[in-house]
């Protein structure tokens, strides 16, 4: 039986669409500043008009990237919005159904990642979506990094064989003060920053069968959980899958890690993501392989163009497009997909609450001389 890694969506392809349609910005925060507007306009794709309730934020990004409407509620935007425009709702999950009531039915829309902060406001926004016919898609931009993509296509060639192995860590000093509305979360780690890698490993092995997971919080700093250790089974596949993560590594850069590695029967490739590295500046990125075969040549690397940040948003905004002009035949980060990512991090909160199996340890008393 083929596996996932072997027959990706089409809509991973680096590809354009062929007429990008107009795009209104619901939100004006870092992510758009630093990402979604840097990565339009590298692709050429059009923006119509930028909201949001701080006028004066939205206003200095539409006269940087020259976006003639600036608006201040998401009625307003739509009431301005061009026709076949895609709105990119680039809000906090605690905002997302009221702006999804608020648009037009039938009309296509990109929601920033989470869907919601947990399984039940996961399943109401896919069940609002679906009673408005949006079609809808989460940006899980992760899947759509160009060292990712590389990679992707790679295993897809069957260049390492069938995957048996695939790990994610991520060893670095977080700046979570960047990101003001996470203080106060009562989850934070696997919702606003594992989902990518959760999500990420869906979308090569499909949805796993169980998950162990651990996630902590640091006794100095006053955030929920800032570590944590995911492990994925996939019943009747030899694969291990293993997710580890450590926001507070604040003792310099030297051991510094944060990277995608897929072993197979076959190779190896390892994706270096450098913008965690020194965020937001970033650090080095790479993308790297061995082949079982040809071990004596050693790791190589492999050449590709772009960052996570802007390029991958030019994946997740161009495969929303390409779908809706009818050039890919799927969607893979719909919100009936990405509802799936959303109960694996819902399994992962029940695993860490459950304390995980207590040893069965020996009640044998010390014997002493």
């Amino acid at each position: 039986m083929a596996t996932p890694e072997f027959s990706p969506a089409a809509a991973y392809t680096v590809v354009d669409p062929r007429r990008p349609r107009p795009i209104v910005l619901l939100g004006a925060g870092g992510i758009v500043r630093d990402a979604h507007l840097p990565a339009y306009r590298k692709a050429g794709f059009p923006v119509a008009g930028i909201c949001d309730r701080d006028e004066s934020r939205a206003r200095t990004l539409a006269e940087q990237y020259g976006i003639r409407q600036v608006f201040t509620s998401v009625s307003d935007a739509v009431a301005g919005a061009p026709a076949e425009a895609v709105y990119d709702m680039a809000l906090v999950p605690d905002q997302f159904a009221a702006a999804l009531e608020a648009l037009p039915d039938g009309s296509a829309v990109l929601i920033q990642k989470p869907l919601g902060n947990t399984l039940s406001e996961a399943r109401e926004l896919v069940e609002l979506c679906r009673r408005k016919r949006l079609v809808a898609a989460v940006n899980t931009q992760l899947r759509f990094a160009p060292q990712i993509a590389a990679a992707r296509a790679l295993i897809a060639s069957g260049a390492i064989g069938e995957l048996i192995d695939l790990e994610v860590r991520v060893t670095v000093n977080t700046p979570w003060e960047m990101f003001p509305f996470v203080f106060g979360m009562e989850r934070l780690e696997f919702t606003m920053h594992s989902v990518h890698y959760i999500d990420l490993v869906r979308s090569f092995l499909g949805n796993p069968t169980g998950v162990d997971a651990v996630t902590l919080r640091h006794p100095l700093k006053e955030l929920a959980s800032t570590r944590s250790a995911i492990l994925f089974r996939y019943a009747g596949r030899p694969v291990r899958v293993i997710v580890s993560t450590n926001h507070d590594h604040d003792y310099g850069p030297t051991f510094e890690e944060s990277f995608v590695k897929w072993e197979g029967t076959g190779g190896a490739v390892r994706a270096q993501l450098g913008l965690l590295l020194d965020y937001p500046s970033g650090g080095p990125d790479a993308l790297d392989v061995v082949l079982r075969d040809e071990r004596e040549a050693g790791w190589r690397p492999i050449p590709f163009e772009g960052s996570w940040f802007p390029d991958a948003f030019i994946g997740s905004m161009g495969a929303l497009q390409r779908f809706l002009e009818g050039s890919v035949p799927d969607l893979p980060t719909r919100v009936e997909d990405v509802f799936d990512t959303m109960a694996v991090v819902e399994a992962a909160y029940a695993s860490n609450d459950g304390g995980g199996v207590a040893p069965d340890y020996g009640s044998f008393p010390i014997e002493r001389s």
